[in-house]
């Protein structure tokens, strides 16, 4: 049963629709048991789910009906990912499974033309995963078509072996290094990773794929948000993108992951208010986005418009990052809670307050969707725009939601700052004529260990400039202005 419910939570409504007609068509009978159990766990229901669906108690056919909807579920999302599934490497999955299927119907002369497809294309990405199957299948049937040489073809699977298992090498290597940075550890994150490499015989150097350096990025920008400290990762990033400029191969070829570089050296210079360079990554990462009659466009145009938003209005280009942003605010959780920051910047707090009113899902709803740090910024932005528009009555409630959810959670991670900074808020709260006294002034100080302009956290300038803009009674985005541009 929580798996079923942790499946059902994925889904938005469209989906749940979907998954509905899905089922009706499966269901050969008139048994829609399965059906009346998928719409109770959307609907919330949990306990005696059983005599619900069958009237009576039933826990031996409840448990087959569970594992039934489970296996639909599971048949449905598998199903639509393939269906729905544009990249180059699924395209080439679907040509080898279609070949497969024509060898089966004795259609060989089209089997083998499908064949030779999908080996041009994974030739050309280097997927060496589905040139393994491909030329297992180009070898099974070989005896049937003449015009095969197959001493050439037994040379390029060795061949293709070889470039996998050093792959394979590659993704153990990335596997190990995963996991030691969701540890404790006293090392850096480039330390880890050259130990990690250092163990298994490896360097970090150009001669690696576009995959591993992107994977190796990844990990790091991962680690950095995580930590909430991009500067101490950012020179080992600017390394890292060095051995990809170093490449002699050209970026078309491996665009997916040259996209996904792009837009993580983007934003580990926006978050270290490196705003010019963020901006010129961003605009290398547009261009890029263009290649191949725009194939990779709209998988990445939402990542592209919301740092592109973020970006401007930190270089004080407010307006132009709201109607930016507003274009797109109904398909992105991640521009709608950047416009709620923005307008709230503005004092625009009846705007900001619609799109709070808009974000209607539960926490953990958010949580399973985007992370916790962004239900934890949501929070944040809540508690501070209640504030500003008076409604006192649910900034308690909010204040103790706040505490209950995310205390434990902070303090294991070190981050006593957030809660230190929720404690100001909350005397703020209950003594707003106190924020102008040198005594508020003083707890704000010892409240903090500041780190120095460079080293600290764009949003958590931003959030440390509301009560700066209070103590100053000063305009809040001049501030936050003030503190993050160098």
């Amino acid at each position: 049963m929580k798996h079923i419910k942790a499946i059902v939570d994925t889904f938005s409504e469209e989906e749940a629709r979907e998954f509905l007609l899905f089922q009706q068509k499966k269901n050969r009978r008139g048994d829609t048991k399965n059906e009346v159990l998928f719409n109770l766990i959307v609907h919330g229901e949990t306990k005696n789910l059983d005599e619900k669906v069958y009237g009576s108690p039933a826990k031996n056919k409840y448990h087959a009906l569970c594992k039934r909807l489970q296996d639909s579920l599971i048949d449905f999302m598998a199903t639509k990912s393939f269906s729905g599934e544009t990249s180059q490497e699924m395209d080439i999955l679907k040509l080898l499974l279609a070949a497969r299927i024509l060898f089966e119907y004795k259609q060989y002369k089209t089997a083998f033309k499908t064949l030779a497809q999908a080996e041009k294309k994974a030739t050309a990405l280097d997927v060496y995963a589905i040139l393994t199957e491909i030329y297992h299948t180009k070898i099974q049937y070989a005896h049937l078509d003449p015009s095969i040489d197959l001493a050439e073809v037994k040379q390029k699977c060795l061949d293709n072996l070889q470039h996998f298992q050093q792959e394979q090498h590659l993704n153990i290597i990335y596997a190990t290094i995963k996991q030691q940075l969701q540890g404790p550890s006293d090392a850096s994150v480039d330390q880890v990773i050259e130990k990690a490499f250092k163990d298994f015989a490896s360097t970090v150097d150009s001669s690696l794929t576009y995959k591993t350096l992107f994977q190796l990025l990844q990990l790091t920008a991962t680690a950095a948000k995580l930590q909430t400290d991009y500067y101490s990762t950012l020179p080992y990033m600017e390394q890292l993108y060095a051995l990809v400029s170093a490449k002699k191969e050209p970026t078309k070829k491996h665009l997916f992951y040259y996209i996904q570089i792009l837009y993580l050296m983007a934003l580990a210079h926006f978050r270290n208010k490196n705003f010019e360079k963020a901006s010129g990554f961003l605009n290398e990462m547009e261009t890029a986005m263009q290649h191949k009659n725009k194939m990779y466009h709209n998988r990445f145009a939402e990542k592209l418009i919301t740092l592109k938003g973020v970006n401007l209005n930190y270089r004080g280009k407010a307006p132009q990052a709201i109607a930016l942003l507003e274009e797109h605010k109904e398909h992105s959780l991640d521009i709608a809670l950047s416009l709620l920051m923005m307008y709230f910047q503005q004092k625009e707090y009846t705007r900001a307050f619609q799109i709070l009113r808009n974000l209607n899902h539960s926490d953990i709803w958010y949580e399973k969707k985007m992370g916790w740090l962004w239900v934890l910024k949501k929070s944040i932005i809540e508690i501070l725009l209640l504030i500003e528009l008076d409604k006192l009555d649910l900034v308690l409630s909010r204040l103790q939601s706040f505490q209950k959810k995310f205390n434990k959670k902070l303090k294991s991670l070190g981050e006593t700052r957030v809660l230190n900074f929720i404690k100001l808020v909350a005397f703020y709260y209950e003594k707003p004529q106190e924020v102008t006294t040198k005594a508020f002034y003083d707890k704000v100080e010892n409240s903090f260990e500041w780190i120095g302009k460079e080293r600290e956290d764009i949003f958590v300038m931003s959030f440390y400039a509301w009560l700066k803009a209070k103590m100053e009674q000063r305009d809040l985005y001049e501030v936050t202005l003030e503190l993050v541009q160098k």
